[in-house]
């Protein structure tokens, strides 16, 4: 562990004949180092850490009195062929990195006119080339791998569609009226749609 060296060392004590505002700028800059030797010597361990390379993320929204809210890892696409290359088709995936993608609602609600009880929940897709399966599970806080078999709340078949690229992976709301939202899955050129709806 680093030494800290005291401050008297650093600095010359300061005389008692200075003006009053002299011996209040001299205190302060006895704390402003006294700061800096403590924040370089607790943050250093820190810089050792590796920074991830999906960086986490979240977005929320209200929708009348419910709020929904998805917390999730943001992977990047870096030039690679995502669905049918690093994520296969027709194998359930987690739609992040790291701990699993969550969804959260405070209230009961309805995910393309299925009902959905209030609570969290990871969140698995099945990428296919014309449907996908987007799955609601049980399994709440978990890994991104494996897909945690027997723990589905919710099973929806949706058909993505066609976007501009989405260089890192986001989940978005691009509608929301009085009582009812969009929330998409934005990935590569693949925008998957759930509409959410409050009673």
């Amino acid at each position: 562990m680093m030494a800290i060296p005291e401050i008297r060392e650093c600095m010359p004590p300061v005389s008692q004949s200075y003006p009053l505002w002299r011996q209040l700028a001299y205190r302060w800059r006895r704390v402003g180092a006294m700061a800096v030797l403590l924040g370089g010597w607790a943050v250093s361990p820190l810089a050792a850490q590796t920074v991830r390379k999906s960086q986490p993320g979240m977005v929320q929204q209200q929708i009348a009195g419910t709020t929904v809210t998805v917390a999730y890892s943001r992977p990047v696409a870096r030039g690679r062929t995502l669905f049918g290359g690093i994520v296969p088709w027709g194998k359930i995936w987690n739609p992040g990195a790291d701990t699993a993608t969550a969804i959260t609602v405070s209230t009961p609600v309805r995910v393309n006119d299925q009902p959905l009880a209030a609570g969290s929940y990871s969140i698995w897709i099945e990428p296919q080339q014309d449907r996908w399966i987007v799955i609601f599970s049980r399994a709440h806080p978990v890994f991104h791998d494996p897909y945690p078999k027997g723990k589905d709340a919710l099973r929806l078949t949706v058909i993505p569609r066609a976007g501009e690229h989405m260089e890192t992976l986001a989940f978005y709301f691009p509608l929301v009226e009085a009582k009812g939202a969009e929330l998409v899955l934005h990935w590569g050129n693949v925008v998957v749609p759930l509409v959410i709806a409050v009673p």
